[in-house]
């Protein structure tokens, strides 16, 4: 399996003592990130979200199936991620690494096991028909923290996207084209995000948010804490490394907190954007007054 070249011991050992010296090599705090760029395509539920140089582009999707047998009442709702040679040469097509596997379980207890999408909206006909929700998540590039932004382009993704219009008369099930109608916005819940720290130092005293890909090659271990802005944590995930005192993961906590609201205040800003730019004869504003009327 092709492996991405290490940083040479020179370069891991100016960036730990930098670390040691309370800097980082892009001049960053160690509680800050690096800048988030989001931008919508043209096709609802198209998101590609910039973490730095890391790049993700996530699609939203939805198609009629038939629901598992064991949940009649539920819809299904499912993450694939794709980790192309592009991104990185340590990455194949077909052959998951560590690092692919991680990203996809982290991204799964995320979003779809705390409960974020509303799947008993997606059924149609009980045991019969409902809407399968995918999302697909693509790595263009890898410089660092892809989880963290793996997470805020699955969540950008779905509350962007929107599902064709359904009735159903007669025990007949008829889906709508855009054309005839509005597409209808999916059920959510709430918008969990996914925070990591990397520790450095012999006993992991020194913590850092949004690693890059250097960092991340010389930290001794790392912790992902996935929460919403009410303060829900869904799951802390620490595996391996060195042990980290209950304290300090107690603070990374409440900076996580502080970081998911922010996220959180930038993603409702960019998608009232998105909403705006879409509504170029104000035909939605107009509605609403009506409504509102």
């Amino acid at each position: 399996m092709p492996r991405e070249a290490e940083p040479s011991l020179n370069e891991k050992q100016f960036v730990i003592q930098a670390l040691q010296s309370n800097l980082r090599l892009d001049g960053r705090k160690f509680d800050q990130y690096r800048p988030l760029e989001v931008s919508f395509g043209e096709q609802y539920g198209v998101v590609e979200v910039k973490l730095g140089k890391t790049r993700i582009l996530a699609k939203a999707s939805a198609e009629v199936t038939v629901p598992y047998v064991d949940r009649p009442l539920d819809g299904i709702f499912t993450i694939a991620t794709e980790l192309s040679p592009m991104a990185s040469p340590a990455f194949e097509v077909n052959r998951p690494t560590e690092t692919e596997v991680l990203l996809s379980r982290l991204l799964e207890k995320t979003v779809r096991r705390s409960g974020a999408l509303d799947t008993e909206s997606l059924c149609l006909v009980a045991g019969q028909k409902c809407w399968h929700v995918r999302v697909d998540v693509h790595i263009l590039s890898h410089d660092g923290d892809l989880i963290d932004a793996a997470c805020f382009a699955t969540v950008a993704s779905l509350r962007h996207f929107r599902k064709p219009d359904t009735s159903i008369e007669n025990g007949v099930l008829t889906v709508y084209t855009p054309a005839e109608r509005e597409p209808v916005p999916l059920g959510w819940l709430h918008s969990p995000f996914c925070v990591t720290w990397s520790f450095y130092g012999d006993e992991g005293e020194i913590a850092v948010l949004d690693a890059t890909w250097l960092e991340e090659a010389v930290r001794v271990g790392s912790c992902t804490i996935s929460l919403n802005r009410h303060g829900e944590i869904c799951q802390i995930a620490k595996l391996g490394g060195t042990p980290v005192e209950a304290l300090s993961l107690l603070q990374c906590t409440s900076i996580a907190l502080v970081r998911v609201k922010e996220f959180s205040a930038l993603l409702d800003k960019k998608l009232a954007e998105d909403a705006k730019r879409r509504d170029r004869g104000g035909l939605l504003a107009e509605l609403s007054a009506e409504n509102d009327r």
